[in-house]
């Protein structure tokens, strides 16, 4: 299906007569003809167990499926990409005891392209036909903050009172837009963001499965950009493994999301250890130079210094995210700072995030901040 719209684009494409260079247009229909199915679509999860990051919502639902206590509406929210619509049509599978022959049970309504009350009319209409296979009807309604406030109003009737053979599961990122009146009548699951570590691991099996190769952290980098969300690591991922040629390093890594390296930072500690304001200077000059955003570098920083601070501690093993040869590092370059003064420059850090949107002159602003940091010995505390 997919190999024969493909087909139909380039016909189309050729019909229009645009004037293109053979070569990029003979790589354009190969790509497209030989293009593959993302990471985030043949990973996402098929049950239950395979769901990452949501252990208590997971732990909730499978009592309520054994103990047959299914809500009649559910509403799932919480940020993008975390598994709110994979929990929605694992539980819709689950509770129906089917697995790929769900066509006429499972019905997925997108609220951002289908919010009018002739839509959710529809929906009305159709409720009221009992299941020809399995238990339940099951209406996944995507998005759901996106319905007009008259569709609302239309759909508060059947979320009421439902047949017993129906069930809601709303989905959305902003619980907030949602009428107080369509919240008192679900089961509400506030999703969370998903730890770096948890993705991590998941992008380790998958190079494995693939026999992508990675150097240490690299991954971790993209689970730190992905922001907490599984479907936006994936497509970061994807993107890289082109990128790099299924091997993903540090360098190429960094290059590709804009965002300072390893080695940046440790040259960086190194000069505040030895308190070289004038060489430090010149390397966030560099930094600047380079386009790297402001709050971007110092919110690195920072994560830096706790990572130093944590292996000066001795507490590695629980609370530090790096592995293998970065953590070497890290246990080297934390002895040469106290403890008390890593968490000083750490405050110093924060307190210039806070004040950054105010200030005018925001290039001094992070000089400023980074002087601040150098000079610590010679710098009481009430004056930072």
């Amino acid at each position: 299906m997919a190999c024969t719209t493909n087909i139909i684009f380039v016909d189309n494409f050729i019909k229009k007569k645009i004037s293109i260079d053979n070569k990029i247009f003979s790589i354009f229909i190969f790509v497209l003809m030989i293009s593959s199915t993302s990471s985030a679509s043949e990973y996402r999860p098929k049950n239950f167990e395979e769901i990452i990051g949501q252990d208590a919502i997971v732990k909730t639902l499978n009592n309520a499926i054994d103990k047959d206590n299914i809500p009649q509406a559910l509403l799932f929210c919480g940020p993008r990409g975390v598994g709110k619509t994979s929990c929605a049509r694992i539980l819709a599978k689950t509770i129906n005891n089917i697995d790929e022959d769900f066509e006429y049970n499972i019905f997925e309504l997108d609220a951002a392209s289908n919010n009018s009350v002739e839509d959710i009319r529809n929906i009305t209409d159709q409720i009221r036909i009992p299941p020809q296979k399995g238990r339940y009807k099951v209406y996944i309604i995507d998005e759901v903050h996106m319905l007009s406030n008259q569709a609302f109003n239309a759909f508060l009737k059947s979320l009421e009172e439902p047949p017993e053979h129906v069930v809601f599961i709303l989905a959305t990122t902003e619980k907030n837009k949602i009428l107080p009146t369509i919240l008192s009548r679900c089961q509400i699951y506030d999703f969370k963001k998903v730890d770096s570590k948890s993705i991590r691991n998941l992008l380790i099996r998958i190079c494995k499965e693939k026999k992508i190769k990675h150097q240490d952290g690299s991954l971790l980098l993209i689970a730190e950009r992905s922001d907490g969300s599984i479907r936006d690591s994936l497509s970061i991922f994807d993107r890289l493994v082109s990128f790099t040629d299924s091997n993903l390093t540090l360098d190429e890594v960094t290059s590709n999301l804009n965002i300072i390296d390893f080695n940046t930072y440790f040259r960086l500690s190194d000069l505040i250890n030895d308190k070289d304001i004038p060489a430090i200077l010149c390397l966030y000059n560099d930094i600047y130079d380079k386009g790297f955003d402001d709050l971007n570098f110092l919110n690195g920083l920072s994560k830096h210094l706790r990572e130093l601070l944590v292996y000066r501690l001795n507490s590695n093993d629980k609370l530090s995210d790096h592995k293998s040869e970065l953590s070497k590092r890290y246990i080297e370059h934390s002895k040469n700072i106290l403890d008390k003064d890593l968490i000083l420059m750490i405050e110093i850090i924060n307190e210039t995030l806070v004040n950054y949107q105010r200030v005018n002159d925001k290039r001094m602003h992070i000089e400023l901040c980074l002087m601040k940091i150098a000079s610590l010995d010679s710098t009481k505390k009430k004056n930072l």
